[in-house]
């Protein structure tokens, strides 16, 4: 007698038999097929609109696209260039990162495994509620608490940590620099990477953890070597996310920073500038010229945001054991 096999005609015809009665799955399927194929014609339609009018822009540039530290669309002839706005945006970013990763991690790590269930539901709760709160809340918020109570922490770090040229404040004036900047972001991106990481965290197998306790580990022991390893994935994904917020941050960042186009490593001294500060600051009084400008400053923060998700997806996919859904 033959033995059936999951990948014997039999069974094969069996599925498709069964899958051409069911008019739900296929209904299905083809919501989820056209869904996916919407969303990359808008990527694409986007892509297109950003690429023609930047070109418009850009061909008409009578300096360097990339390395003029100037924000001039509307003189004659016109002068424009994202140096400044690159590297406030990318700059920003990295600080808020630095800052929110470790923290977000170790909430999520609390919740989950080590706030007692009374604790650990109202904790999450609020948690959820800081990633409502809208954007413009948190400039004010910002501006009127954060930038001067952040004055004296400048003076601390430019008498100690002076040395290091990032931290020594060679100017006067109130924080309104990256800097602040960077702590605003981190703030409004932690409850984003706390809440994935805690859900990745919640599922942690339990046989994995308790055979780590009954193998004689640590509490902490158990969280590197089952909960950590099986969460990495998770953790990036809500990293990436948590990066997109902050480099397309943009009423919080008008709020708080004093533009202005020039680079400067002395990260305490105001100054500076971001893609979408910038645009929101300039698009009511640019010509259609000057428009054509900051779509061109759009479409690289979209190739940045573009890449930054590609190299997240590539960093999980290049190590398998990242996922933990084979675990």
């Amino acid at each position: 007698m033959a033995t059936l096999t999951p990948d014997s005609p039999d069974i094969r015809r069996n599925r498709r038999s069964t899958s051409a009665a069911r008019p739900g799955d296929r209904i299905f399927s083809g919501l989820s097929r056209g869904s996916g194929i919407t969303l990359l014609v808008i990527m694409a339609a986007i892509a297109v609109f950003l690429t023609y009018r930047a070109v418009l822009a850009i061909s008409d540039d009578s300096t360097n696209f990339f390395t003029t530290f100037e924000w001039n669309p509307a003189g004659s002839p016109p002068v424009f260039g994202i140096a400044v706005l690159a590297f406030g945006t990318v700059v920003s970013s990295v600080i808020a990162m630095v800052l929110a990763v470790p923290v977000a991690i170790g909430i999520a790590l609390f919740i989950s495994h080590h706030a007692p269930r009374k604790l650990a539901k109202p904790l999450a709760y609020v948690v959820d509620l800081l990633a409502a709160v809208p954007s413009i809340i948190y400039g004010l918020w910002g501006a009127i608490f954060l930038v001067p109570y952040l004055d004296g922490l400048n003076k601390w770090l430019d008498q100690y940590l002076g040395w290091t040229y990032i931290f020594d404040k060679s100017s006067d004036g109130v924080a309104r620099n990256l800097f602040t900047v960077g702590i605003l972001l981190a703030i409004m991106i932690l409850p984003i990477i706390t809440n994935v990481t805690r859900e990745v965290f919640l599922q942690v197998p339990k046989m994995h953890e308790e055979a780590a306790l009954a193998l004689g580990a640590t509490r902490w022991e158990v969280i590197r070597m089952s909960v950590l390893p099986f969460g990495r994935s998770g953790i990036i994904s809500a990293s990436m996310l948590g990066l997109g917020r902050a480099l397309g941050e943009t009423m919080a960042v008008a709020v708080v920073l004093s533009p202005s186009f020039v680079i400067s490593g002395h990260l305490l001294d105001p100054g500076g500038g971001t893609f979408a500060q910038n645009i929101a600051a300039k698009f009511n009084e640019a010509n259609e010229f000057g428009r054509d400008a900051l779509i061109a400053s759009g479409l690289v923060l979209f190739a940045i945001t573009l890449l930054v998700n590609g190299a997240a997806r590539w960093i999980i996919a290049r190590r398998k054991e990242y996922s933990g859904a084979n675990a």
